[in-house]
């Protein structure tokens, strides 16, 4: 392990993994509805931005974040700069959760993000609506919000073992 806090190299790229993770995530357009059954998806992209600008913003950008939603909007046909908007209410969300927090725990941060995406999935699927006249499937928007909210839980010891892995610290 000391290795690896040697080698400036190796750090980076050990810092820059879950970027990369985002960028695949976005560009696959993730949402784990492959095993079939009707209504059963999650936001991994929700996940990894939440976390990560939770932890570590130092080597998780806001423009990377934003160039990530310019990539779904494409990939998924959704309007140019709706996603990079979602995103960026994500981070907001989280800067303001960081400086009012004195200790973190899981339980904060789970019942945290569940209003996070809540509201910012209610403004994507509003502004999709109003402006876009989209027709928005309500039991869609509940399972995708509570799948998410669930799997945010095991995401979180995942990462959270990465954090404290290749950076040596621990916010649980």
């Amino acid at each position: 392990m000391s290795y690896l806090r040697e080698n400036s190299f190796l750090k980076k790229i050990f810092q820059l993994l879950p970027i990369v993770v985002l960028f695949i995530a976005v560009f696959n357009e993730f949402d784990a509805n492959y095993l079939g059954i009707p209504f059963l998806s999650f936001n991994f992209a929700f996940i990894l931005i939440f976390f990560w600008t939770l932890k570590k913003i130092d080597d998780f950008g806001y423009g990377l974040i934003f160039c990530a939603g310019i990539i779904n909007d494409v990939v998924t046909g959704a309007p140019i700069g709706l996603s990079s908007f979602c995103y960026m209410l994500i981070c907001v969300a989280t800067s303001y959760f960081r400086s009012i927090t004195l200790r973190p725990n899981i339980t904060k941060d789970w019942i945290f993000f569940l209003i996070t995406i809540s509201c910012v999935n209610s403004i994507y699927y509003i502004i999709l609506s109003y402006f876009f006249d989209v027709d928005i499937d309500y039991r869609f928007l509940l399972t995708n919000n509570f799948a998410t909210f669930l799997i945010f839980f095991l995401f979180y010891f995942i990462f959270d073992i990465y954090y404290k892995k290749f950076f040596g610290k621990s916010d649980v």
